[in-house]
């Protein structure tokens, strides 16, 4: 798998690729054109905020499977336009963390004791020493936007200097915000409260000039520190806030646009420091996400969980071998389902019993999905099955029951259509060997195989033969036969698995003799 990198990584992260035996192409800073000639034959992209990786972007890439961001914001990414392509969007959250809550904690204090002022006078030849009166953090109280990773370690580490929190997150449960110490409140509540107010919100169109003119009000008197986004804050209605005083001053390590623009208006408010996206840069912080980063793009390639992927459906890596077993399970028997309802499907239904019950089947439910629409998409994969399912108007429903009466564990997948409905249902033999064993009201025991005829037929003597004959005088081989019947002299079911594809002059042969009800050729793609 060829795998490009458009922004500067650590090394250790492009030798952990290498390991894995894939190739590694850097080609850094370049846009445009000559990005997309340079993303054509990728199967993984690995960026930073350095890469706009736009819808173009996956149009030009037919062959990509991952993109991997080293750092945590993607707003640099179009995240939709990735689940399109069924192309996996994920970050590396835990690798900076400590780096980014490190420099926003020594921002915060830098702003509160005027340092790199009080540094650059003293380096100009003056003692300012009656020039600074600083503010302790001790006692103060500190309003967090955001309690996600960064937010929560910087918490604990303010909480622990004697700061009081508060704190605004819609996303996160009062339990805890309480464990670390933060009374959740709303944002007006942070904002009138705060001391010294942190951001850690991800750049979306909600947070975008999150906090404005009028926010920055409601702080009168306080700090202002942001290291996690630009865009987030307001930075002309900040600028002003610390030159006219409303605010004490402020700290900023991010902006709207990277690089810096010279006319910033932060550049020259005195009581504003600023430094050029500093938070993540430490030798520790970015070999880790470099690692992390690399770690994801290769359980891509080898379809195993991608543990931060923000767009497709992820398991702890712990369980997911318990899981794995019946996520080509699920797959297959979507794909017979939806082959053998030949109608528009209006609805899908994955439903488990026995062991399988207990687990997380996000994933699981996904590649049933896949494995439906398959046959009717071009590109399809547990990234984007679910968004095809909302786009067409496709219901889909999980169910589970501990309960199950043959099977250790049982996957039902049943797609139905306007007037009528296929149950497809499988399980896992010994050593993990698959098996389809029941359709519809049909048991059987049936080896799932690239190439597979299902046949519905009167049970009469004569009519396995005659399908046999047919089969070979068009020289398709059986692999193998799975026969059942509703009861003696009813109708019958019967599953070949074949070396070959069935031609059409076969089925329209079959489908001629009055005692076959209905013949139909399944095609899996190979999959065994």
């Amino acid at each position: 798998m060829k795998v490009l990198v458009t922004d500067p990584i650590a090394d250790a992260g492009l030798e952990r690729l290498r390991d894995a035996g894939h190739e590694v192409e850097t080609a850094y800073d370049v846009e445009g054109d000559a990005l997309l000639s340079a993303v054509s034959d990728a199967n993984g992209l690995i960026v930073r905020s350095g890469t706009d990786v736009t819808a173009e972007v996956f149009e030009a890439a037919p062959d990509l499977v991952i993109v991997g961001r080293a750092g945590i914001g993607v707003d640099n990414i179009d995240i939709e336009s990735a689940t399109e392509h069924g192309v996996i969007v994920a970050n590396a959250p835990e690798g900076n963390v400590r780096a980014a809550a490190e420099h926003t904690v020594a921002m915060a204090f830098a702003s509160a004791r005027s340092i790199p002022q009080a540094h650059a006078r003293l380096k100009d030849g003056e003692w300012a020493k009656g020039d600074y009166l600083g503010t302790e953090l001790n006692g103060k109280t500190l309003g967090i936007v955001g309690l996600g990773r960064v937010g929560q370690e910087v918490a604990k580490k303010l909480h622990s200097l004697g700061m009081d929190l508060v704190a605004y997150d819609p996303y996160i449960s009062e339990d805890r915000a309480e464990q670390l110490g933060a009374e959740l409140v709303e944002l007006d509540e942070c904002l009138d409260r705060g001391d010294f107010l942190t951001v850690h919100t991800p750049l979306t169109p909600e947070t975008e000039n999150l906090i404005g003119e009028e926010e920055l009000a409601q702080l009168e008197g306080g700090y202002l520190v942001n290291c996690a986004r630009g865009g987030v804050v307001d930075e002309d209605a900040l600028a002003e806030a610390v030159e006219e005083g409303v605010l004490a001053g402020a700290a900023v390590d991010v902006f709207a646009d990277e690089p810096v623009s010279p006319d910033n208006p932060l550049l020259d408010v005195e009581d504003a420091i600023v430094t050029p996206h500093l938070g993540a840069s430490t030798e520790a912080a970015q070999e880790n996400v470099a690692t992390s980063t690399a770690d994801q793009v290769v359980a891509a390639f080898e379809e195993e969980p991608v543990v931060n992927a923000l767009n497709a459906p992820s398991i702890d890596e712990s369980a997911f071998p318990r899981v794995e077993p019946y996520i080509g399970l699920a797959e297959t028997a979507g794909k017979i389902a939806t082959q053998l309802l030949d109608q528009r499907i209006d609805s899908i239904e994955v439903h488990y019993e026995g062991d399988i019950a207990e687990e997380d089947v996000e994933l699981v439910t996904a590649s049933a999905q896949k494995g439906v629409f398959q046959p009717l998409e071009w590109q399809v994969n547990a990234v984007n099955a679910p968004q095809i399912a909302e786009e067409r108007g496709v219901e889909v429903t999980e169910s589970k029951t501990r309960q199950t009466e043959d099977f250790q564990s049982l996957v039902r997948v049943t797609v139905s259509g306007d007037d009528e409905s296929i149950s497809v249902e499988g399980t896992l033999f010994a050593d993990e060997d698959p098996r389809i064993v029941r359709v519809d009201d049909y048991r059987i025991d049936a080896i799932p195989h690239g190439h597979m005829l299902v046949a519905r037929n009167e049970d009469v003597p004569g009519v396995i033969g005659f399908i046999g004959t047919v089969l070979g005088d068009h020289e398709v081989n059986i692999a193998g036969m799975f026969n059942a019947r509703e009861a003696h002299g009813g109708e019958a079911l019967t599953v070949y698995t074949l070396d070959a594809e069935v031609p059409d002059e076969a089925k329209e042969a079959l489908e001629a003799d009055e005692r076959i009800i209905e013949a139909r050729y399944i095609e899996l793609n190979g999959a065994e």
